[in-house]
Formats: C-alpha cells, sequence, structure tokens
C-alpha cells in the first residue's frame, strides 16, 4: 500500500469499502442510551410504579435490555457496513 496519496485506498483491495452512513447510524445508536441515562430529570421520580418498583428503578433496568439490543443493532451495522 502506498502511503504517498491518501487518495490511493480506494483501488487498494486490502481496505473493504465502508458505508459511512451505517456506521453513524451505529453511532448514533450507541448514543442513545447514553443521552437517555445522563439525561437523570427525566426519570428521577417515583410514578408510575411497575411491581411495586419505583420508576427511578424499572426504567434503569428497563435500559439495560434496550442497550444491549442497541449494541447488537450497532455491531451487526458496522459488520454490514463493512463487506
Amino acid at each position: 500500500m502506498s502511503l504517498g496519496n491518501p487518495q490511493d485506498h480506494r483501488s487498494d483491495p486490502e481496505v473493504p469499502h465502508t458505508d459511512k452512513g451505517k456506521l453513524v447510524a451505529a453511532g448514533i445508536l450507541l448514543l442513545i442510551p447514553i443521552v437517555a441515562l445522563m439525561w437523570v430529570p427525566s426519570y428521577a421520580r417515583d410514578e408510575p410504579e411497575l411491581f411495586g418498583f419505583p420508576f427511578f428503578f424499572w426504567y434503569q433496568f428497563l435500559w439495560v435490555f434496550l442497550c444491549s439490543g442497541m449494541t447488537w443493532a450497532a455491531y451487526k451495522l458496522v459488520l454490514a457496513a463493512r463487506r
């Protein structure tokens, strides 16, 4: 691989094509849980309760599953972007 011109990588067979749109979507999927959980005033309350648990607790526990799904989806998007 040539180091002279940064545009040379387009014809290099070792460098896979990358779909930047899918990578941006993956980044957004990874950013959503961070923003949602850092915005504490949106869930710092007791109501509504679910099975006796205050909203504050079950909302954060729900994000464990949501974050797992979003991380998996971001992983799949990155794989698809690098094909």
